[in-house]
């Protein structure tokens, strides 16, 4: 359970813990607070309280929520673009807006739903009831390339390439302008969001990230299609360090995208992972993976042109 520290900011002067909390993490509702209080995991200048419990400026809240044990999920038919599947892997062309693991406001509509009813009990055990095989994940609106194992070996192995970043990992994007130059590397940490926690930021004191980045096309001075190679693999991190360059990807209003009136509307973020490469898991044999681009891209694509 990953814990955080909030400082109760100015001007508060007696007030609940769990709305303090609740206000300055809006994406976790009151009742997750309250329910992370109940459980003896909320603490202020490092002892544990109460539900009751009223704090005040300048006091530190440390804070975690309770592991949550999901019921046995059981498969869905739901259509999968299968791009490779052997008897130990599996390769997906995820859908925009396909979330690929169960959560709290989730249904039964989850990639690992419809990857328990493809393989029909065939998926490693690893990663839990929640995560059946999944070496990786994608955000909900992105699509492209996704890999999950089969059983414990390749899950192991292929875990193993993606920690040591021996693959090769390629997504395109299409951004808000166009950078200066044709090409280029972002060498910037990224960490959490000290206030908004659902978002990353760039900065001291994060983790390491290398993004390289290569223009593609340009739509005049509007937008550019880009190919981006990334080193490591966090949470956000193209879209973050796109924005950090200057250049939200479109549709990612999370990042600074903003709409321009008469300028084409994304559907979503307008970002596809494309391509990868990696050796298979027990047979060693190169994979060399594309994953074309999906309508609603092409579609984007097609309406920058005619600007």
């Amino acid at each position: 359970m990953e814990t955080t520290t909030y400082t109760v900011p100015d001007g508060i002067r007696r007030e609940r813990a769990d709305k303090v909390l609740a206000h300055a993490f809006p994406e976790h509702s009151r009742v997750a607070f309250q329910r992370a209080l109940e459980a003896g995991l909320v603490k202020v200048d490092g002892k544990v309280i109460t539900q009751a419990q009223e704090v005040s400026s300048g006091q530190p809240i440390e804070f975690s929520f309770p592991e949550t044990v999901a019921a046995e999920l059981k498969g869905v038919d739901i259509p999968l673009d299968v791009i490779f599947e052997d008897k130990h892997l599996i390769v997906l062309n995820k859908a925009a807006g396909m979330v690929v693991h169960p959560g709290t406001n989730t249904g039964e509509d989850t990639m690992v739903h419809a990857l328990l009813a493809h393989c029909a009990g065939g998926l490693s055990g690893i990663g839990g009831v929640e995560r059946p095989g999944i070496v990786h994940r994608l955000d909900k609106e992105t699509t492209g390339l996704i890999v999950v194992a089969k059983h414990d070996a390749a899950h192991r192995a292929l875990a193993d390439q993606f920690a040591s970043r021996t693959l090769q990992k390629e997504y395109v994007a299409l951004i808000s302008g166009v950078p200066d130059q044709d090409s280029g590397t972002i060498n910037r940490a990224i960490s959490r969001h000290p206030v908004h926690r659902h978002r990353m930021t760039v900065g001291e004191g994060g983790r390491p990230s290398r993004t390289d980045w290569t223009v593609v096309k340009k739509f005049g001075e509007l937008a550019a299609l880009v190919r981006c190679r990334i080193h490591t693999g966090r949470t956000h991190q193209i879209r973050v360090h796109l924005k950090s360059l200057g250049h939200p990807i479109l549709g990612d209003t999370t990042y600074g995208w903003k709409q321009n009136p008469g300028r084409p509307v994304p559907p979503r973020v307008m970002l596809h992972a494309e391509h990868l490469v990696f050796a298979h898991p027990v047979s060693g044999k190169v994979m060399d993976l594309h994953a074309p681009l999906p309508k609603d891209f092409k579609q984007v694509v097609a309406a920058l042109r005619k600007l």
